[in-house]
């Protein structure tokens, strides 16, 4: 009986299963290296099953989501509610598709004093995580620490390669990483935080402490449909056109919500030091650049606003404007003295700046100042230029007739297209936000201009896409109407280069009840064939407007206006204008509107 209980086999109450259980007793590793080693492995297979299931209900949630996102109003990823795992916010589209995310991660320490050896351990780190410093590495490894940090953020298979070691005194702790799913599309609005979450730039840096202290997400009026549109559009104009850099902005008029802002060059916020300072600057609102004809839409809406200036009234456009050393000219010289029609649709800077000498430089810098043309402007991020405006004290003469053409001030983007929103908006003041608004902006009864004027403008600025400078902007069925302007650059040594420039466009659509508002920019292009050897604004950027309105205006919700009604509403879009003429020709006899005036005589 005693020789059958000493031959029994005792059987353990776990299955041998390497990694995840405990050998037997009567198997016990002797050395520390091999207990290590084991409890190592017993770690590895819970964690690594954590990590697993995490990234596979997040990339299935996306997957889900991107193939279901056909109605348009969902892409990628969406966040409708709080990140509860997360201790800093995430930052969404206007839509809810995600654009900054924390995600779980592990970070490596090690406890110095449990090191065994401290050489052998750092050479076997440096086959796993290479871009380690490895005389920092064994520094820290014989430092004394109790948590000396060696890598934050390790990946999954970091994770498991570094276990795998079965180094003792190596530990692993709990760790966020944030992530930017949307990568360069969106950084100079979003921006970056460093390696502990701290926002560094955008929207990070400035609702920082929003982030981190709330747990609902912060929704930005950015639409990353209209966003990759803008881009993709600028993108390709610089590379046709050779330009160093592009910027464009679409703005709702109705609420001033911004809903695509591109800078170019950008970057990756994910890899934010792999960038240079010319990729992180947003050139929409940090750089401020004098912005050209587009600010003769400012000038003439204050001369008639002012009503010392009227549309049929003829300015001396032949002969030069004298400054000194310098001459005010036209890009294309005229035959004939033109009216303030055909100033504005012809972008006369002779005519442009004697109607400012008639208004006088005191009202123009008014003006300026009550479009927010000369402060800086308050806007949710923390990259914002402050405009070059001479004080009211040292308003030249000369200031006032460049200033009538964009020259002699700079303003950044933003503050030009909310200037001009105002100016389309019947006067009444439009404010910019990169934060999706919860309810329409607050009315101010207290308008720029008179509704009048701002009927007046937008019939120049149709006047421009159907008979002026930027015919290539011109849609069919949204009736953009626009203003081209074509700047010198200022050199380091604050000369006039002779062959740089940046061309731009500001537009409106539908200009018969402007909603909203698209401008793009290019930064020195360079002219080739297809532009017969011009780099203007109308031959470099007006098409690329009129492809971005041709994609964007349906996703947006607008419709192209049927053709049975576009010409009453051209001709009632260019009512404002009466009988004036453009080269010589009677606005009445423009296209559509002679017939339309017609038929509404017999009604």
């Amino acid at each position: 009986m005693s020789k059958w209980r000493f031959s029994r086999k005792k059987h353990s109450s776990h299955p041998e299963l390497p990694g995840l259980f405990l050998p037997p007793k009567k198997h016990r590793l002797a050395t520390p290296k091999e207990q290590s080693l084991v409890l190592a492995k017993s770690r590895l297979g819970l964690v690594f099953l954590l990590f697993a299931l995490a990234w596979t209900v997040i990339a299935g949630r996306i997957g889900y989501l991107t193939m279901n996102s056909g109605d348009g109003k969902r892409a990628v990823a969406v966040s409708s509610h709080k990140n509860p795992t997360s201790r800093r916010a995430d930052i969404v589209d206007r839509n809810g598709v995600i654009l900054a995310t924390s995600l779980p991660t592990m970070s490596l320490c090690a406890d110095s004093r449990s090191i065994i050896d401290a050489k052998e351990a750092a050479k076997k780190l440096m086959k796993v995580l290479p871009e380690l410093n490895p005389q920092k590495l064994e520094k820290d490894l014989l430092g004394g620490k109790h948590c000396a940090m060696i890598r934050r953020h390790l990946t999954p298979k970091q994770y498991n390669d570094v276990n795998m070691l079965g180094i003792a005194g190596l530990e692993f702790r709990p760790d966020e990483r944030r992530i930017y799913p949307s990568g360069n599309l969106t950084s100079h609005v979003v921006g970056f935080s460093d390696i502990d979450e701290r926002g560094i730039a955008g929207i990070e840096k400035s609702m920082d402490e929003r982030l981190e202290e709330q747990r609902d997400p912060v929704a930005l009026s950015l639409d990353i449909r209209i966003q990759n549109i803008m881009r993709q559009e600028l993108h390709s104009a610089m590379s046709e056109y050779s330009a160093e850099a592009a910027a464009g902005i679409v703005l709702d008029i109705a609420t001033g919500e911004i809903i695509s802002m591109v800078s170019l060059p950008d970057f990756d916020p994910n890899q934010p030091g792999n960038s240079s300072e010319e990729q992180r600057f947003n050139r929409n609102t940090l750089g401020v650049y004098e912005m050209g004809s587009t600010f003769k839409i400012f000038n003439t809406a204050l001369a008639l606003d002012s009503g010392l200036v009227h549309l049929g009234d003829t300015f001396d456009t032949l002969n030069p404007i004298s400054i000194g050393r310098y001459a005010i000219k036209d890009f294309e010289k005229s035959d004939h003295n033109l009216n303030v029609t055909e100033i504005f649709a012809h972008s006369s800077n002779i005519g442009s700046a004697r109607m400012a000498q008639r208004v006088g430089g005191m009202r123009q810098r008014a003006f300026f100042t009550k479009l927010g043309l000369a402060e800086k402007i308050s806007l949710e991020l923390p990259e914002v230029g402050t405009p070059l405006l001479p004080s009211a004290k040292n308003w030249s003469e000369a200031t006032t007739l460049t200033a009538a053409f964009g020259h002699g001030v700079a303003v950044n983007a933003v503050q030009m297209i909310g200037a001009v929103a105002t100016i389309a908006n019947d006067g009444k003041p439009v404010r910019p936000t990169v934060i999706k608004a919860t309810e329409p902006q607050e009315e101010i009864y207290d308008p720029i201009i008179s509704p009048k004027t701002s009927a007046v403008i937008k019939a120049l600025m149709r006047l421009v896409v159907t008979r002026g400078t930027a015919k290539k902007a011109d849609v069919e069925g949204y009736m953009v109407g626009g203003k081209t302007g074509t700047a010198d650059k200022l050199s380091s040594r604050n000369k006039y280069e002779g062959n740089g420039r940046r061309a731009s466009f500001i537009g409106l659509f539908p200009i018969n009840a402007p909603r909203y508002l698209v401008y793009a920019m290019l930064d020195n292009p360079k002219a080739n064939a297809k532009t017969m050897g011009f780099a203007t604004a109308g031959w470099v950027v007006a098409p690329s407007i009129k492809s971005i309105v041709t994609q964007a205006a349906p996703l947006l919700g607008m419709p192209p206006m049927p053709e049975e009604i576009m010409e009453s509403v051209e001709a009632k879009v260019m009512k404002p204008l009466g009988s004036e003429t453009v080269d010589g020709i009677p606005v009445s006899e423009l296209p559509h509107y002679a017939e339309a005036k017609d038929k509404n005589r017999e009604r």
